[in-house]
């Protein structure tokens, strides 16, 4: 049974940090292309990043291009997302997701039970 668990998430300030973690299990962590998908209040999933087996290429929408950063470690089995310079548009439920490519929003059954990410003052 594949399974995603996503841990990391808060409530923090704009301009703060917060490190996104998803362990895995269940399926071959290093032969998946892995994403990040996040779905703001009242909104739809968004695409946010994704990377591939050996963990580059990468992708960001522009939102979050030079702020945020993915990576993965094969050997843990485990997704990371750092986030910089948090903003306000950036709260939402973060979801960890398998898969690579814009699909990924159309398989939520992939994705983990997600993390909750609030940026205010």
């Amino acid at each position: 049974e594949v399974q995603l668990v996503e841990s990391g998430g808060g409530l923090v300030q704009p301009g703060s940090s917060l490190r996104l973690s998803c362990a895995t299990s269940g399926f071959t962590f290093g032969t998946y292309d892995m994403s990040w998908v996040r779905q703001a209040p009242g909104k739809g999933p968004e695409w946010v990043s994704a990377i591939n087996i050996g963990g580059g290429p990468t992708y960001y929408v522009d939102s979050v291009r030079g702020r945020f950063t993915i990576s993965r470690d094969n050997a843990k089995n485990t997704l990371t997302l750092q986030m910089n310079s948090l903003k306000r548009e950036d709260t939402a439920v973060y979801y960890c997701a398998l898969g690579g490519t814009r699909a990924v929003l159309s398989t939520p059954h992939y994705w983990g039970q997600g993390t909750q990410v609030t940026v205010s003052s």
